[in-house]
């Protein structure tokens, strides 16, 4: 049995979510606390270290904390957009020939 930490930006995103898939996403969570990691995926590149779940068309990034038996929940987002961070700073349009240089 593990221990489940939520980052507090993941935090915000998942009580955003509507409460159908914020039940959806928390019986996903609760297979995480229960120790049930099969099918995900272990992240590459800049996310290396990280893992995801899938719930429906969302995701839960999270980190396996070793022998401490923790996982935080580091995002809650839709897959189109989990794996980008969000920046304050800049617009939320971007080009997409830059995600191919």
């Amino acid at each position: 049995m593990y221990k489940v930490a939520f980052e507090q930006d993941a935090q915000k995103e998942f009580l955003k979510l509507q409460k159908s898939i914020q039940a959806f996403v928390a019986a996903k969570i609760l297979e995480l606390q229960a120790g049930h990691f099969l099918g995900d995926k272990a992240l590459k590149g800049k996310h290396k270290g990280k893992f995801r779940k899938r719930a429906g068309d969302y995701r839960i990034v999270y980190l396996k904390e070793g022998e401490l038996l923790v996982i935080t929940i580091i995002r809650v987002a839709h897959r189109k957009e989990v794996y980008y961070i969000v920046d304050p700073e800049k617009p939320k349009t971007t080009n997409v020939k830059a995600f191919f240089l």
